[in-house]
Parts: C-alpha cells; sequence; structure tokens
C-alpha cells in the first residue's frame, strides 16, 4: 500500500514533455511584480533622459494652444485646425515615451518564462465558475502568499513615499518662493526622483516573487510516477507491443532469408550446428555472398530447404564456423576467405556439369584451407 501511495504522489519533477505541452497551453511561470517594476523603473528613466524636452514641447503647445489672432475667433474651421494642429503636437511629444513603455511592458515577461502566445489561454474553462474551486482559490497556499505579498508592497512603498516626502520637505515648502519657470522645473524634478524611489521600491518584491513564481510553477507542474510511466508508455510504446514487433520482424526477415535458400549455389554446413548459403552472380558481383545463414535449429531448415530444392550441400566445419562468424547477412565474404569458398565453388561447377550430363563426378574437398584466426573454434582451442 505504502509503494501504491508514493505512485499517486507528485513528487516528480514534470518531464520536457510535460512542460511543453503547458508552454502550449499558455502556462508559464510569470511575475506581474517583475514586469510592473521593470516597467516602471524604464517609464522613469526615459522622463529622466527627455524630461527637458518634452517639458519644452508641452510648454511650447500650450503657448501656441492659447495664442490665436482675430482671425481664429471668428473662423470655426480655422480654430479646429490650430486645436488639431496643438493636439498633434502634445501627442508627438509624448510619442517616444508611450512606444518606450509599449515595448518595454510587452518584453519584460520575456524575463521570465518567455514570450508566448497561444489561443488556448483564452479557451473558456467551466472549472472556473464552479463556487469550490473559487473557494479552494481563496484558501490556498498561493492565495496567502499573494496576500502576504499585496501586504509587503503596500507597507514597502508606503514607507518609501513618506521617506521620500520628509526627506523633501523643505524643498517642497520653498517651491513657494521659486519663479514660476524655475518652480515648475524644480517641481517636476522632485517628483520624477519620488516616483524612480518609489518603483525602486518594488525592485526588492520582485526580487522575492520571481524565485517564488518559478518555485510555484515547478510544484504545479510535478507528476507521479505513475504519470511518468504512462507519458513513457505512450512516447515509447507499450514493452510488450514492442517486444511482439520486434518478433514479428524477425520472423518476417527469416522467411525473406528461407525464401534465397533455393535460390543459393551451395550450403556449407557444420554439419548439424551451423549451415551457410552462399551464391555466386558472375560478373555482377566481386565475391559470393551469404543468402542466409543460421545455427541448430535454423541451421536444420536451411539444409531441409536446400535438400528439397536441390542445392548442394558441402560439410566443411572450419569453413561453415568462420563465414557464419565473419560473413553478414546479404554481404560478400571476407576477402580472407576467397580461396577457400574458390575450392568449393569449383566443386560446384564441377557438380553442376555432371549433373548435366558431362564429366565425371567430382569428389567433394576434403582438406580446405581456413585461416586460423578466423575459426572460432581454432581460437578457442588455442587460447
Amino acid at each position: 500500500m505504502a509503494e501504491g501511495s508514493s505512485d499517486l504522489e507528485k513528487t516528480e519533477s514534470a518531464t520536457p514533455k510535460r512542460l511543453e505541452k503547458a508552454r502550449e497551453e499558455g502556462d508559464v511561470p510569470r511575475s506581474r511584480e517583475l514586469s510592473t517594476c521593470v516597467t516602471l523603473l524604464a517609464m522613469g528613466g526615459a522622463f529622466w533622459f527627455t524630461g527637458r524636452s518634452l517639458m519644452r514641447s508641452l510648454d511650447q503647445s500650450l503657448t501656441d494652444g492659447l495664442s490665436f489672432d482675430h482671425a481664429l475667433a471668428f473662423d470655426s474651421q480655422l480654430l479646429l485646425n490650430h486645436l488639431g494642429a496643438n493636439l498633434g503636437s502634445v501627442l508627438l511629444a509624448f510619442a517616444p515615451l508611450a512606444l518606450l513603455v509599449v515595448a518595454v511592458a510587452v518584453l519584460a515577461p520575456v524575463l521570465l518564462g518567455g514570450w508566448v502566445f497561444t489561443a488556448k489561454a483564452f479557451a473558456p474553462k467551466l472549472s472556473r465558475l464552479s463556487p469550490f474551486t473559487g473557494i479552494g482559490n481563496i484558501c490556498s497556499t498561493h492565495a496567502a502568499v499573494e496576500l502576504a505579498k499585496a501586504i509587503g508592497k503596500t507597507v514597502i512603498v508606503g514607507g518609501i513615499a513618506v521617506a521620500v516626502a520628509m526627506s523633501q520637505r523643505d524643498a517642497l515648502l520653498g517651491l513657494a518662493l521659486e519663479p514660476p519657470d524655475e518652480g515648475s522645473a524644480h517641481l517636476c524634478e522632485l517628483l520624477l526622483v519620488s516616483f524612480i524611489a518609489i518603483s525602486s521600491g518594488l525592485l526588492l518584491i520582485a526580487v522575492i516573487d520571481a524565485p517564488y513564481q518559478l518555485w510555484h510553477h515547478a510544484s504545479k507542474l510535478k507528476m507521479t510516477r505513475e504519470e511518468i510511466r504512462q507519458e513513457t508508455k505512450e512516447s515509447d510504446g507499450d514493452p510488450q507491443i514492442k517486444s511482439r514487433i520486434r518478433a514479428r520482424q524477425r520472423e518476417m526477415a527469416r522467411r525473406r532469408m528461407m525464401s534465397e535458400v533455393p535460390k543459393a549455389d551451395v550450403i556449407v554446413t557444420n554439419p548439424t550446428h551451423f549451415a551457410v548459403a552462399l551464391k555466386y552472380d558472375e560478373g555482377v558481383a566481386r565475391a559470393p555472398r551469404v543468402v542466409a545463414k543460421g545455427a541448430d535449429e535454423i541451421a536444420a531448415k536451411i539444409r531441409e530447404l536446400g535438400v528439397a530444392a536441390g542445392v548442394p550441400l558441402l560439410e566443411a566445419p572450419p569453413l561453415a564456423r568462420a563465414l557464419y562468424r565473419h560473413a553478414e547477412l546479404g554481404d560478400e565474404i571476407p576477402q580472407a576467405l576467397y580461396t577457400a569458398v574458390a575450392e568449393v565453388l569449383a566443386y560446384v561447377f564441377q557438380l553442376r556439369a555432371f549433373r548435366g550430363g558431362s564429366g565425371v563426378r567430382p569428389m567433394p574437398p576434403t582438406a580446405i584451407d581456413v585461416p586460423v584466426d578466423l575459426d572460432p573454434a581454432a581460437i578457442a582451442a588455442t587460447a
């Protein structure tokens, strides 16, 4: 029971296939705090470098908007054109900043989990309408962490805002004594510094939230051992089915091999343990090739088919062992065995001529020379 229950517990890390499937469904780690912090800091930095030119553009647009001649006051079309031109100037002044903010907002998620677009994320899920699911989400550990995060943001951002306001209290009170132009520029500078300082406070939350989101995503996708076994079975196939397929393939290969036995020129035997069928296509191949080979029961079947088809059988144990060990099915014989096999083929051709009615019956070769290093029995005897 203990082993069965452990197989149902999600204790194993998600497999690459599970992670890829989750990514296709839009389920990737995301940190809203990291994206918000990066976007706000980018906005503050953009204001810091482009604030003066932006203020000059807005000041010029405001001056142009409040300045008009007698013709504009009595011609509505000219007035609308004048207002449209001023509005275009304002939008053009804000365009670089807006484009930067949009670009950062789109690219910020790439920092954690990458950028993913999938239509499956927009598919309706009826489970979201279940009150039990909603209650479970409210009472979950993730909800508690989100609540703690919200409280932490309030405390940190509020504390930084109070600290910044207290540190700039004298400067804020002194704005009333400054000329309008200098006071406006100084106020914008104070607001920008405060904005960047408060936004930087979110960096602490983002540094904590990003690793947590990675851990939470990995924990959510954990799998049981049974799920991993099932996935492996689906990916690689059922071992029993694969075993039957391999057995079927071996049987088909054996049948193809047996169908070549009647076409062979000679079958070299051990005489009982091994049998190798050879065929020589003169003018096509450089040397005879092995069309069938086998041991024990397969060797007996090869001999049986050879006898039925009238293929000559030659007992040459050293040569049969060497061919079985060193010649692959369908390949030409090794060059070291050319001389030995040539002696066998010479006997076969003489026997074929005798059966055709010419010459005398040849005597089978009895002392075929096979290199010692190619005969397994000879190697074993000298070892």
